[in-house]
């Protein structure tokens, strides 16, 4: 089956609220933009600093963490070409709530924050294409919070995966079970199990921390109702 993308081609822009944009707003901004590389691990921002860029990823995944007082590690939500971040400047905050780490090497367009939100005034576009991903994100992380609640550490891994897998290039893509067990604050056994259960069936392959989807239909079968939920969403976002 193939594999649905929420990034298409159209010039070389690649992040789909930027592609949004009218030429002429697109043009405007330009100078304020920086291409700047995204490695895996490396947190752009730290929770309770002053966040003094955003980020629109051409390619790779950002997560967006919760730390905790003892250190343990919650997701919340991810952003990939589809999105920008951090949200909560566009919605008046000045420092954030949350950690963002590079889930999956790529690069992104950085703009100041404060540029940013002079384009935010003067664009309406702009402020649409931004309230169309927020209430795309809501959807998302209330989503994740109920699937945390309710669903099986399986069902959790592989709406995880497609979610990485809409967001990359390429059927394969960098991955630890350390990694995804902090993702899914759950301990690396459980992650260890889920994952060689949909290895043994077939739908994914792991080997020295990359992972390749190998049946997406299936994986989309053994994820539970969330992850359709949230991608239409997602899909209904202008600039696809």
């Amino acid at each position: 089956m193939a594999k649905p993308r929420l990034q298409h081609s159209k010039g070389q822009i690649g992040n789909r609220i930027l592609r949004g944009l009218p030429g002429s707003e697109y043009e405007a901004m330009q100078p304020h933009l920086e291409l700047v590389r995204l490695p895996m691990g490396r947190i752009v921002q730290e929770s309770g600093e002053e966040m003094d860029h955003v980020y629109f990823p051409n390619h790779g995944v950002l997560s967006m963490i919760t730390v905790l007082e003892n250190g343990d590690l919650v997701e919340i939500a991810t952003v990939g070409n589809e999105g920008m971040a951090d949200l909560s400047v566009f919605l008046g905050l000045k420092v954030s709530h949350s950690r963002l780490l590079v889930q999956i090497p790529g690069d992104a367009q950085r703009m100041e924050r404060r540029a940013f939100l002079d384009f935010v005034s003067r664009s309406e576009r702009l402020r649409t294409l931004l309230g169309r991903f927020t209430v795309a994100m809501f959807t998302l992380v209330s989503q994740s919070a109920a699937c945390n609640r309710l669903h099986t550490i399986e069902e959790r891994a592989a709406r995880w995966l497609l979610m990485t897998h809409d967001r990359v290039d390429s059927d394969t893509f960098p991955i630890t079970h350390d990694f995804l067990a902090s993702m899914l604050g759950v301990r690396r056994p459980s992650v260890t199990l889920a994952a060689g259960i949909l290895q043994k069936a077939g739908f994914i392959s792991y080997r020295r921390g990359r992972m390749t989807i190998l049946d997406r239909a299936g994986l989309e079968g053994s994820a539970c109702e969330c992850y359709a939920i949230a991608r239409k969403e997602f899909d209904a976002m202008p600039g696809g």
